[in-house]
Parts: C-alpha cells; structure tokens; sequence
C-alpha cells in the first residue's frame, strides 16, 4: 500500500494495485464503446489514465468542449458495500463556479477512492467523468476536442492499455474525506 510510483506514474492516495500487480499503473488512454442496455445505442468513450501530478489539470480541460452551464453528479460509496454507490444530481451550473468550487476539494477528488465525479451537457450530448479509481472518462460522439486535451496533455493513446480497474485493486478513503464529500454536496446545492 506505500508503493505510490511506478516509474514516472504516480497513482492518488485512493487506490492501489494488488500485491500481485497484475496491471502496472502507466500514463495513457484508449478508444471504448459504451453500449446501452436498453436501447443497444453504442456511444464512444475515451477512457484515460493520468499520473497525480496532471489528473487534476488535465479533468479540468476535459470540461472546457462542456460549455457554460452543465449539469454535475457526485458519487459515493462510503458505507456502502462493495459495488454500491449514491449519486447526487445538480443541473444547471455555470462552468467557472463549478471549476472554482471543485478547485477548493482538489484534494478530495484526487485521493478518496469513494468519490467520484461527472459533469454532462446533455444538450450536446457529452459527459466526462472521473471515477472512484481516478481514471478519466469523455463519453459522447464528438468527443474530438476531449482527445485532444488529452494529447495537448502529453496523454499518449495506446489501443491495447490495461487499467487498474481490470485487475485486483483497493480503495482508500477516511471519515475526513467522507465528511468533505458532504461539504462539498452542500457546495454545489445537492441534497443529501
């Protein structure tokens, strides 16, 4: 659990591989589809992995093809159990306030392993998220300028990339940043 770098990767405090470090924590991104359910609808995906040092600055420029206003999901997973989460929903923000209030919880977005984060415009359509893992994600059809971000940010595509999420891996979280999360849902005006 001490081991946070591996070579010029270095992972957040809120998740760590397995002993047996099935997938290497790197730098990259790859190509996805996310297929739905329900209708079968198949939507691309960016799916990337981003050292600490440029995870935050690099979601961040994710967000700028959003727009102005957007909408914002907060999910967490603290007292649940493994797999379950909550979500809270908050439409309609103006882009600059989101950016400066997530700018006051950098620390709690980077290092709790039960908290994740997305923001959307659904009149685009297009979503980029940062999950539990501090992985990235641009879901959308013209996602273009969020592959670009990604590139601008030295993030280097690799088709065949593995990610922590497909291997064994633990979370890490505490009671602080627990109670961050709800300061941070009270920022942003979500109900709990």
């Amino acid at each position: 659990m001490r081991i946070s770098r591996y070579g010029d990767f270095l992972l957040t405090e809120a998740i760590r591989p397995s002993y047996s470090l099935e997938v290497t924590p790197r730098r990259g991104y790859r190509h996805e589809w996310y297929v739905d359910q329900d209708s079968g609808a198949r939507i691309p995906v960016l799916m990337a992995s981003v050292s600490r040092e440029q995870l935050f600055d690099t979601f961040l420029s994710l967000l700028e093809p959003l727009g102005d206003t957007v909408d914002v999901v907060l999910e967490t997973s603290h007292d649940k159990n493994h797999g379950q989460h909550t979500d809270f929903y908050r439409e309609q923000i103006d882009m600059p306030v989101l950016q400066s209030i997530l700018y006051d919880f950098e620390e709690l977005l980077l290092d709790d392993g039960c908290c994740g984060i997305a923001v959307l415009n659904p009149r685009k359509p297009m979503e980029v998220q940062m999950d539990e893992h501090k992985l990235l994600f641009a879901y959308g059809k013209k996602n273009s300028a969020c592959e670009l971000a990604l590139q601008a940010a030295d993030i280097p595509l690799i088709e065949d990339m593995k990610f922590l999420t497909e291997a064994e891996h633990i979370h890490s979280s505490s009671e602080e940043f627990q109670s961050q999360f709800h300061q941070l849902c009270s920022r942003l005006g979500m109900d709990r």
